[in-house]
């Protein structure tokens, strides 16, 4: 996105009732599939930027730097957190910057505004620290803010020990970086995967991770999107149990409903959760065999049959 001079911006869904987002603002988030690359705002292009901001820290330094340097001098900034999940840190964060800034406390949250200043700002450390990578210990392209962005997810390890080899159509819902996906295409019998990510970030790093014709990627809501039902051979899935921060377990179990409309009768779902979440019910209802195929360090690992 070239963004036009004295554009508003919004990242996320700051609360209507503690921010008023302009009608045009363009919405930037990585999390809301369809939105504009904040990354390639043009710098000093925007006239406003309301933010919700990340709970992580690196990722949520980062975009503060991409919001600074894509505001015009003069440009407001609006940018808030719920205490518990960044808010109560971020006065400091900005100071850091050299910011003049007004913090106030509402609703749990934490809301700073400022103007920026014209000049340099110090946010080289922030945008290189919160910058896609490559690291080692992965030997993945990764960048923080995406699920498990520095190490296999101890769930996601134990369905890629437990994973037969696949073979047809299948899905990786909510694939993050690719590394299930890397792991069904080791199969010589699977014919086309379809990696799905809410973060545009997790399918731009999936599309770096796995080069594989076969492959092809979705950045969509799976609670919204559209698909082909009854089609598929197999899901697979670490499905996800926060949403901005909290813990919403009607996620996962929308996963597990959308995996059951999207196979054929007798294709398999291959899904991997924390043991405390209740995933036994809904796999149930929705298939008609579920089987326990792993158990271990406080996760389990099931095969459903449609």
């Amino acid at each position: 996105m070239n963004a036009p001079f004295s554009a508003s911006l919004v990242y996320g869904l700051p609360p209507r009732e503690l921010a008023a987002v302009p009608p045009d603002a363009a919405q930037v988030s990585p999390l809301i599939p369809g939105s504009a690359r904040l990354e390639d705002c043009a710098e000093g292009s925007a006239r406003a930027l309301v933010m919700l901001a990340a709970p992580g820290t690196i990722e949520r330094r980062h975009a503060l730097a991409l919001a600074l340097r894509a505001l015009e001098p003069g440009g407001a900034l609006t940018v808030m957190a719920p205490k518990d999940r960044g808010g109560a840190r971020l006065a400091k964060e900005l100071r850091a910057l050299g910011l003049d800034l007004a913090e106030e406390a509402r609703r749990h949250h934490r809301i700073c505004t400022l103007r920026r200043p014209s000049g340099a700002l110090p946010l080289a450390e922030a945008l290189d620290a919160g910058a896609p990578r490559h690291i080692d210990n992965l030997a993945l392209c990764t960048q923080p803010g995406v699920f498990s962005w520095d190490r296999i997810d101890p769930g996601t390890a134990l369905l890629l020990e437990t994973l037969p080899p696949l073979s047809g159509r299948g899905a990786d819902l909510g694939c993050g970086l690719g590394i299930l996906a890397r792991a069904v295409l080791g199969s010589p019998a699977v014919t086309a995967l379809t990696l799905v990510d809410i973060d545009r970030r997790a399918v731009e790093m999936a599309r770096r991770n796995v080069v594989d014709p076969r492959a092809s990627l979705r950045w969509e809501d799976l609670r919204v999107a559209e698909f082909e039902t009854g089609r598929l051979d197999f899901v697979v899935m670490n499905p996800p149990f926060h949403d901005g921060g909290t813990e919403d377990q009607a996620l996962g179990q929308t996963f597990v409903r959308r995996a059951a409309e999207m196979l054929r009768p007798g294709g398999a779902l291959w899904v991997t959760a924390n043991a405390h979440l209740p995933y036994e019910a809904v796999l149930r209802g929705a298939f008609r065999e579920v089987t326990q195929r792993a158990g271990a360090g406080g996760y389990k690992v099931y095969e459903a049959r449609r």
